[in-house]
């Protein structure tokens, strides 16, 4: 069987009812599981991730960004996460029986199909990027939602498939395909958001820290704390041991301590080998946050469902 994950970030954090709306569209799609949704007010923020056929996620991906459009509106929206649209970032990861060349055509079907029924501005990146220069993630938001109107109708910046044209509701979305990534944060025992910036600055790869590791300092105004907001792109390369311990040892010569470490969304079980959650100060950490324990599940199932 071919499992594909799909990782949908929309960019509303705050409204559960939103939130909720989004989910049970993609809940009524029949051959998807849902694994995990997480929404952060402070970075104002959702995440869902799923999995399935590939043909059952491309159809749950349009369900969710397709009722996601219908309901945020970026005119609205204030956050600290980098972000260009209503629907961000929709990253499609091969989990099972599938390669990668598969998951980039699921990506740019969707995302050609996504662009044309709602009208909305598509970027390809990752190894979908059909510029080399779009690759990265971060090049693609820069600037943000706000740079985004002048951006666009540069003809460097021309979306890869749908309209040139600023959607001040919408904003664009970023579409590709790529290995697992883990979302990692940390959280650190001060309100000084400075010191996170530091931290952040002197571990990201863009600015000659740990490679494959990108990250920025946060402050989560509704626990007054500062964290390090990191996504971690190759964890084989760089592994979440290496980051915890890098960044508790420049928090200490700040003279700071972590309180705790959490995960957004889904890791695979060799992410973690060689560590522990309980070394890791990981928050709220299950067997069911590793992807492999759902794959297992699907063994002896002949489809998949929302109600497992």
């Amino acid at each position: 069987m071919k499992i594909l994950e799909c990782v949908p970030n929309f960019s509303e954090g705050k409204n559960k009812d939103t939130i909720n709306n989004i989910v049970e569209a993609l809940r009524r799609v029949s051959g998807v599981k849902i694994l995990d949704f997480s929404m952060d007010q402070d970075h104002n923020r959702s995440v869902i991730t799923f999995i399935g056929m590939p043909e059952d996620v491309e159809r749950g991906a349009s369900a969710a960004c397709d009722r996601a459009l219908e309901l945020i509106d970026m005119r609205k929206h204030k956050g600290f996460h980098p972000r260009n649209g209503a629907v961000d970032v929709v990253p499609f990861i091969p989990i099972k029986g599938m390669n990668m060349n598969e998951a980039v055509e699921v990506a740019h079907r969707f995302g050609r199909a996504f662009a044309e029924r709602n009208n909305v501005s598509v970027y390809f990146y990752g190894e979908a990027a059909l510029n080399p220069s779009r690759k990265r993630l971060p090049f693609i938001r820069k600037g943000g939602y706000e740079a985004l109107k002048d951006r666009i109708s540069d003809p460097l910046w021309h979306p890869d498939t749908g309209p040139a044209i600023f959607n001040p509701r919408s904003g664009a979305t970023a579409v590709g395909a790529r290995n697992p990534l883990i979302a990692f944060n940390i959280n650190l025992d001060t309100d000084n958001i400075d010191v996170a910036g530091k931290i952040a600055k002197s571990i990201r790869q863009s600015s000659g820290g740990l490679k494959h590791v990108q990250a920025m300092g946060v402050l989560l105004k509704s626990r007054n704390i500062a964290q390090v907001s990191m996504n971690l792109t190759n964890y084989k390369k760089t592994s979440i041991r290496t980051v915890f311990d890098t960044v508790k040892e420049k928090a200490e010569e700040y003279g700071v301590g972590i309180l705790e470490s959490e995960l957004i969304g889904l890791l695979p079980r060799d992410a973690i080998e060689g560590t522990t959650a309980d070394y890791l100060r990981l928050y709220d950490f299950s067997e069911e946050r590793i992807i492999e324990t759902h794959c297992l599940k699907r063994q002896s199932r002949k489809g998949l469902s929302n109600e497992d």
